[in-house]
């Protein structure tokens, strides 16, 4: 049975996961390597992991279980952050560390697997699928193939899914019809990083923790919602794969339109975790669908200029690295307020925050300090790579006269609290370990994000567009500029 909402519990980070094994599929990838072992190791460190807690890692490549340990060894002392490396809890960690070689295409794997499982004996098993897309329905159905996917009166069988879920619509739909030909929903965990860090589970206890914003929260206070994540780097010999993915495959309709789900969803009745999911999910329906004569002007796509000679990308790519959308939400809250949503590779800085701005004050009796009207109030949510909140409004510039000057009241998350965070992939896999999913998207989200998305892939699929078409350094191409300014809106680049 799933736990209860983690936010109502205050003892979550102290409750331990229960007898376990987790086998990872793909597990000689950078996502093991950087991210989950780094994460578990963590964990065991803070005693949040059984002694018993066993780790299985598959990959291709020829490996003893030792190789494998001091693989993990490597990649834990590295990625590691803001921890120390203890050899000796190392050492009991990385006894229950396991390694089992195969093809994930052959029956021979999953039988191997299963004498493995059988042979430690736990009795509740998570199964995290750390590799190429296609795999997913595959393993998922080898899986069940070998008995190894239901859950029995002894413990429960879970699978953790990376993204992207799906291509598209029918791709999602599809993928989804065979992992539950094996796994039922509840068993079934789509992870999302970005729902894990801190400051996108703090907009839940900021607006509904707080009297004094959750009345304001609506289409009477607010003027729009701008939602950026930008990296300044490139595809980081990704190229391959960014070429089939594309900045609003990969960012938007997956984590940002998460978070856009969070920033706007009513408040649940009951904080558990089929409530909150079930109001993101119902902000996600209300997303307007965009008519093909709207997604020229609600939508800009982009490519930074040197994309096409990285390795993989072919030399006449569409591939967008670069995506922009406005977005409506109709509902009664939200009726004819924009959020404007924007990625892209190769900006000006890493950057990922979400800036509400309010509607200004109905009579300016005010001039600001260089003589236009004062500024609009400002509440911006960082996410990475410094987590915080800022409030920007308005106060008396020193002196005669009355000119006002925008001034800022900040929360950082490192400063106020003392104490390191737990890093996203700490804090989902210590969730589906315990059994509670609402950091989790379920698949009515993920069939609503692609159905918001659908439209502009339809319209970017029939276009040739003349890339690339904006700098690295910059950000991004004077569409996007353009998109806001239709409305009266700029970006907020500070």
């Amino acid at each position: 049975m799933a736990s209860q909402n983690p936010f109502a519990d205050p003892l979550r980070f102290d409750r331990r996961v229960p007898e376990c094994a987790l086998v990872i599929f793909g597990a000689n990838g950078d996502l093991t390597k950087r991210k989950l072992l780094p994460a578990l190791y963590r964990l065991a460190y803070e005693r949040r992991l059984p002694d018993s807690f066993a780790i299985i890692g598959n990959s291709r490549t020829p490996m003893t279980d030792e190789a494998f340990r001091e693989k993990m060894h490597e990649s834990v002392k590295e990625f590691l952050e803001d921890s120390p490396f203890d050899e000796e809890l190392w050492s009991n960690f990385a006894r229950n560390i396991f390694y089992v070689a195969g093809d994930l295409n052959d029956a021979k794997l999953y039988a191997d697997l299963k004498k493995k499982l059988d042979e430690l004996n736990r009795p509740n098993v998570l199964y995290y699928l750390s590799t190429q897309p296609s795999y997913y329905g595959p393993v998922v159905e080898a899986i069940g193939a070998a008995g190894l996917g239901r859950s029995t009166e002894k413990g429960w069988h879970r699978v953790v899914i990376e993204k992207p879920f799906g291509h598209d619509l029918d791709s999602a739909r599809a993928l989804n019809a065979r992992v539950h030909s094996v796994f039922p929903e509840e068993a079934v965990y789509r992870i999302d990083h970005y729902l894990g860090k801190e400051t996108v589970q703090n907009i839940i206890a900021f607006r509904f923790g707080n009297g004094i914003f959750e009345p304001l929260w609506n289409r009477r206070y607010v003027n729009h919602v701008q939602i950026t994540a930008a990296e300044s780097i490139g595809v980081e010999g990704r190229g391959a794969y960014y070429q089939e993915a594309g900045a609003l495959r990969d960012m938007i309709q997956n984590h940002l339109l998460q978070v856009m789900a969070t920033v706007a969803m009513e408040p649940p009745a009951v904080f558990e975790p089929d409530a909150m999911r079930d109001e993101r999910a119902k902000l996600l329906r209300s997303v307007k669908i965009m008519g093909p004569e709207e997604v020229h002007l609600h939508s800009v796509a982009g490519q930074y200029r040197g994309f096409r000679e990285e390795k993989g990308v072919d030399p006449q790519s569409q591939t967008n690295t670069f995506a922009a959308a406005t977005f409506f939400v109709d509902n009664w809250r939200w009726a004819g307020v924009p959020f404007y949503i924007r990625t892209g590779k190769k900006l000006p800085k890493r950057t990922t925050d979400i800036a509400i701005q309010f509607n200004s004050a109905p009579h300016t009796l005010f001039s600001s300090e260089d003589g236009r009207a004062p500024r609009p109030n400002l509440l911006i949510l960082r996410i990475q790579p410094e987590e915080g909140i800022s409030l920007r409004f308005l106060s008396k510039y020193p002196g005669a006269g009355m000119r006002l000057r925008p001034v800022s009241m900040d929360f950082n998350y490192g400063s106020s609290f003392g104490e390191r965070s737990p890093s996203a992939y700490e804090t989902l896999l210590m969730d589906v370990m315990i059994g509670d999913a609402t950091l989790y998207t379920r698949q009515d989200m993920v069939e609503a994000s692609w159905k918001a998305v659908t439209p502009i892939l339809d319209d970017w699929s029939q276009r040739v567009f003349d890339f690339p078409n904006y700098d690295p350094g910059t950000w991004g191409p004077a569409e996007s500029d353009a998109m806001l300014a239709r409305n009266g809106h700029k970006w907020r680049n500070g």
